[in-house]
């Protein structure tokens, strides 16, 4: 009926689909007659809805897709009426897109056998596919050239008999259409005709890596190269997709073939900007010509070669090149251009970046030029160089306090510090580096990707002290930028702030074992100033103070020796102070930071003996089982699991590989002391509530803590559920336990004065609950997913629309 729900329409057609490829005989029409009765009447009707005939059109696609049942739709009339000239194509109901949607998805549907494929080309309907890959709707218009493309494959690869040449007779009647109409929009004056045609190439040789793409190819390779030349033709970027489609595919490794030859052609007429995504997608590649990837190379590296030579006349350092692909005038004029300089730039550095991050490099870059060429956009971009040549004097003017520029320079200055050959330059690089760092004019954000370069490279001044004994330098630089982290840990700005505790962190954990970075740090300021931070009014800053004040507290607090005298540093104030602000702050970052560290002291061992260690989590987990933030909650799920792996370890019990257990004497008394320590720290209760949390995850992380308990407890036992409650008043109260948690009420119904007989802190009560509740089937229900009842995009959105409230408002951007 017209304005029938799209969704259950949407339903009908999946499950119809599912039916169609289960059973491709002729019974399916046969046994449900309604199916071609549908179709009738929606043809009969005078003004179809789009969406019913949307939906009839797609149905019919699935139907016909059995060479069978094509043949009784055809005979029927049907498929000429739905799909040939005299169907909806030249009706106003065509001007709706979910018309032409459901044409092309249902042509796409049968396009499994002969006889759709030449009952479409006799019909017309390659040029209709043709015109609507022009479509004003971008989905339509993809469609259609992803149908062309399959059409194209199947032609070829079901109807030739022996290999393809460029000859029009070797190829089948249906692909020598398609490859007709391809060939004379390439050669057409239109531009979109143009752009159509390449970009259905470009889909097809990359999926599709048949030899016979290759004859193909020769026969339009001349009209692709004449793009190249011709400016009228602005599809340059279209024919660096379809290149870098075509050089991966294994039909053109082969060096012989005219392909290469037109990628350096490329490579030389496209422009610098045009020129960059070809180059790194070649150098991506391992497989192809050496003289082609330098070549793509040196498009890459001229802008950057450019910048250095810029710098000072005459040079005064080796450039990246010995000579250029292109004309250096071009790049220059780029550069010297405020309009194209930082785009350009931009572009060059996010390649190289792209190119470093390699796992292998499949070619040598310059390092040292590179650096070099680095610290000079650098110190173009804040101001610090005075070139002495007119073209240095420009692009200074241009870069000066260019954020994007600086961002993405600090990128590539990160990404060489894992490189060789960088270590002769690296005591004028933490100049420039010093300078960002001090500089009031560096933006926070710009500060923030100059924290993360200093970092990497400051590991790198490490690694080069140990070989080269240069630990005078290495303490004046660590030096100076402890100096410079003071006054910005005081910054006004609060990013400023944020951004120098994350450093001070990174650095923390990553060279806090050497002893010239742990004198520096704690004979600096930065220690009493983070822990001030932690007071700071705005929430991000005091996470990132506490996310470094438990770093710090490796150095400060749980050092075996403090590395300096007089250590003025409390463990107990600081543990104090953050549990404060776990059950005080107003926001959930720094109370999600205080967990985390808590769960990492935990873990690393910093928590004291046994004994206080327990006193220490149950502390921490009464207060965190209230907080409103789940992800509180679920961090101390998190440090109650590494109590618990901690605590059967030390005992002996076989949870712990490592520790064999001697008797079943000892495996029992173990039992029966871990049962002790874990009800005295309040374990079960939290536990056994956060299997009732209303948010999920947590519930599912307390799920698996308590299988894990039990595997502890009965590790070779076969238990029976429900089964072993008996007379006895924990018995029932078990009994209750395990009937509240099946209905997800304990979080409501928690007892709080015994009076349903469960006691959580009793060792064997909670013995007699690991041994009878059915924890995998809690398990399993609370990993069922929602959309267990219905699983599909149409549900999902259903489900959006629904929290969105107002359908008719947001529907279109939903989709």
């Amino acid at each position: 009926q017209p304005g029938s729900d799209d969704t259950c329409l949407e339903k009908l057609l999946d499950w119809l689909r599912c039916l169609a490829a289960l059973d491709p005989t002729m019974e399916l029409v046969q046994d449900n007659p309604c199916l071609t009765e549908l179709i009738t009447s929606v043809l009969a009707l005078p003004e179809p809805s789009p969406s019913i005939l949307s939906f009839t059109l797609r149905l019919a696609g699935i139907l016909a897709a059995s060479e069978n049942r094509f043949q009784h739709l055809q005979q029927e009339k049907l498929l000429v009426r739905l799909f040939g000239r005299d169907g909806p194509l030249n009706s106003a109901v065509w001007e709706d897109a979910s018309v032409r949607s459901g044409w092309v998805e249902g042509v796409h549907s049968m396009m499994h056998h002969q006889p759709a494929l030449h009952f479409l080309c006799s019909g017309g309907g390659i040029d209709v596919i043709f015109s609507l890959q022009g479509d004003p709707s971008l989905f339509v218009a993809s469609a259609a050239s992803q149908l062309l493309v399959h059409m194209l494959t199947f032609s070829v690869e079901f109807e030739t008999t022996k290999p393809l040449s460029t000859k029009d007779c070797d190829w089948p009647a249906c692909a020598q259409m398609i490859i007709k109409r391809i060939e004379d929009s390439l050669q057409s004056s239109s531009a979109s005709h143009i752009e159509q045609s390449l970009k259905l190439l470009t889909s097809l040789f990359g999926s599709c890596h048949a030899t016979w793409t290759e004859a193909l190819w020769l026969g339009i390779a001349k009209q692709i190269e004449s793009f190249l030349t011709e400016e009228t033709v602005q599809a340059q970027h279209l024919l660096v997709n379809l290149l870098l489609n075509m050089a991966w595919s294994p039909v053109f490794y082969d060096t012989e073939g005219s392909f290469w030859p037109l990628v350096t052609s490329a490579l030389e007429h496209l422009t610098p900007v045009q020129a960059g995504p070809l180059a790194v997608g070649i150098l991506r590649i391992y497989k192809c010509p050496q003289d082609v990837r330098i070549q793509a190379l040196t498009v890459l590296l001229q802008p950057m070669d450019c910048i250095l030579r810029a710098a000072s006349q005459p040079l005064e350092y080796a450039g990246l090149l010995d000579e250029s692909v292109s004309d250096p005038i071009t790049v220059e004029s780029l550069l010297s251009s405020k309009s194209s300089c930082v785009s350009l730039l931009c572009q060059t550095l996010g390649h190289l970046e792209e190119l470093l991050s390699l796992i292998y490099l499949p070619v040598n870059l310059p390092f040292t030029s590179l650096l070099r060429s680095l610290m000079t956009i650098l110190q173009f971009c804040n101001g610090f160089l005075s070139p002495a040549s007119p073209l240095g004097s420009t692009i200074s003017r241009i870069l000066i306090n260019c954020f994007r520029v600086q961002r993405s320079a600090l990128d590539v200055l990160a990404a060489l510090s894992a490189k060789k050959g960088c270590d002769m330059l690296i005591e004028s690089l933490f100049d420039v580096l010093l300078a960002y760092l001090e500089s009031p004019n560096t933006s926070p954000i710009v500060l923030k990707k100059t924290f993360q370069a200093t970092s990497k490279w400051l590991m790198r001044l490490q690694e080069l002290s140990y070989s080269n004994s240069q630990w005078q330098q290495t303490e004046k630089i660590l030096g100076d930028v402890f100096l410079v982290l003071q006054k910005r840990l005081c910054s006004p700005c609060w990013e400023v702030r944020d951004s120098s505790l994350e450093f001070l962190t990174v650095l923390i954990e990553r060279l806090s074992d050497q002893d010239e970075f742990r004198q520096t740090l704690l004979s600096s300021e930065v220690p009493r100033l983070t822990e001030n931070l932690l007071e700071d009014p705005e929430s991000y800053v005091r996470a990132s103070a506490v996310t470094a004040m438990g770093q710090l507290a490796f150095i400060t607090y749980f050092a075996p020796e403090s590395p300096v005298a007089g250590n003025q540093y409390n463990k107990e104030s600081a543990v104090a102070k953050l549990q404060e602000i776990l059950s005080t702050d107003p926001e959930g970052f720094p109370r999600r930071a205080v967990i985390s560290i808590f769960t990492e002291w935990l873990r690393q061992g910093c928590t004291g003996q046994l004994e206080d260690t327990e006193q220490f989590v149950s502390r921490v987990i009464q207060t965190v089982e209230h907080d409103l933030d789940w992800e509180v909650r679920l961090g101390g799920l998190e440090l109650v699991k590494s109590f618990c792996n901690q605590t059967i370890c030390q005992l002996g019990l076989p949870k712990c590989p490592y520790v064999p257990v001697t008797s079943a004497v000892t495996r029992s008394t173990h039992q029966s002391e871990l049962l002790q320590i874990f009800c005295r720290a309040k374990l079960f209760s939290f536990l056994f509530r956060s299997l009732c949390d209303c948010d999920k995850p947590v519930g599912q992380r307390a799920c698996d803590i308590l299988l894990g308990l039990r595997n502890a407890f009965y590790p070779n036992s076969t238990l029976e559920h429900s089964q072993g409650t008996g007379d006895s008043p924990a018995s029932h109260g078990i009994a209750w336990l395990q009937r509240t948690l099946r209905q997800g009420s304990l979080a409501q119904n928690f007892p709080t004065d015994g009076s349903n007989g469960v006691d959580f802190q009793d060792p064997e009560s909670m013995m007699l609950a690991l041994g009878t509740i059915d924890l995998e089937e809690l398990h399993d229900e609370l990993n069922k997913s929602s959309d267990h009842v219905e699983k599909s995009p149409q549900s999902l959105l259903q489900d959006i629309l629904a929290t969105v409230g107002t359908t008719e408002e947001n529907e279109a951007d939903c989709y």
